[in-house]
């Protein structure tokens, strides 16, 4: 196993630089936990804890953090099945490999337009996507192989978990033959996300210090635990995340584990880790520690009730 003092360091350097910058710290964050077992409370005694803290200093009560509260960005799946799921393999084999077959006619330009409204108040207008669009983020299969009918679609509305808490927004409802209820895809694509108040760390940070997280994959009802993309190589343990809450982001740090210096592939793996919190999200900002920006959700890897 290699040490990790080389790669320590030069991290503790950069963030020496990105230190004289940040934003000066404001009360003492607490720690969440990796792969639901509990953490020893020391992620602000380390190098990946300094980024942290950098990062919650820099989004904590700042301009870009304002932007994102007014914004629309999505929490939770953007595409819904029908009600009760797909029936049999040969369905389910469609969806996986994005294969959908359209019989019908597809609606024409809508008004350009759609309004996302909040169940806790407040509202937004965003550009419509097109029934054509919608529809292509679904269809991308290139071979042969089963297929779901489309023969219809209208616009209507769904909920849709979001940072702001549940929202109902516009959404293209495909009829899918035979099945009574649709397959719901938002209309609207979620918010530009704000310039980052801080820089992103530079390539030459080894992953078994800090790596960029690959998208945010769930969170829980009750929002004591999130579920993120962490990625990995063929050459170690796997990935581990930590957390950093304060009152305004939940900064989430990920690294690997169990690196070698042995002949390894380039493949990159993303690999789901449940990250459990101290207390609900809420409309906190869960920022990645590495790039400094909040973490997407279903960015990677992209699947097929997660395309956007």
């Amino acid at each position: 196993m290699r040490t990790h003092v080389t790669r320590t360091l030069r991290l503790l350097t950069v963030l020496a630089v990105g230190a004289a910058s940040a934003c000066a710290a404001a009360g003492c964050g607490t720690t969440g936990a990796d792969r639901g077992v509990a953490q020893p409370r020391s992620i602000e005694s380390t190098p990946q804890g300094t980024r942290a803290r950098q990062v919650a200093d820099a989004w904590d009560g700042s301009k870009a953090a304002q932007e994102w509260h007014k914004g629309f960005y999505p929490l939770g799946e953007v595409v819904q099945l029908p009600e009760g799921g797909l029936r049999g393999e040969a369905d389910k084999r469609a969806w996986d490999i994005g294969n959908l077959d359209l019989t019908g006619k597809l609606p024409g330009a809508e008004p350009g337009s759609g309004r996302v409204t909040w169940e806790s108040g407040g509202s937004l207008t965003a550009p419509l996507l097109q029934a054509e669009q919608a529809y292509r983020t679904l269809d991308h299969a290139e071979g042969p192989g089963p297929a779901l009918t489309v023969t219809a679609a209208r616009l209507g509305d769904m909920k849709v978990a979001t940072s702001r808490g549940p929202a109902t927004v516009p959404a293209w409802l495909f009829t899918l033959a035979g099945y009574d209820s649709p397959l719901k895809r938002a209309a609207v694509s979620p918010s530009r996300l704000p310039a980052s108040p801080i820089e992103p760390l530079g390539q030459d940070v080894p992953t078994d210090v800090l790596a960029p997280l690959g998208g945010l994959a769930e969170t829980a009802q009750d929002g004591r635990s999130l579920t993120v993309v962490a990625t990995h190589g063929s050459c170690d343990d796997g990935p581990t995340v930590k957390a950093l809450e304060t009152s305004g982001s939940v900064v989430l740090s990920a690294s690997t584990t169990g690196s070698d210096d042995g002949p390894c592939t380039s493949e990159l793996r993303g690999e789901k880790v449940p990250v459990k919190l101290d207390r609900p999200l809420g409309e906190r900002i869960v920022l990645d520690a590495f790039t400094g920006r909040p973490v997407p959700y279903g960015e990677w890897p992209v699947t097929g009730q997660s395309r956007s």
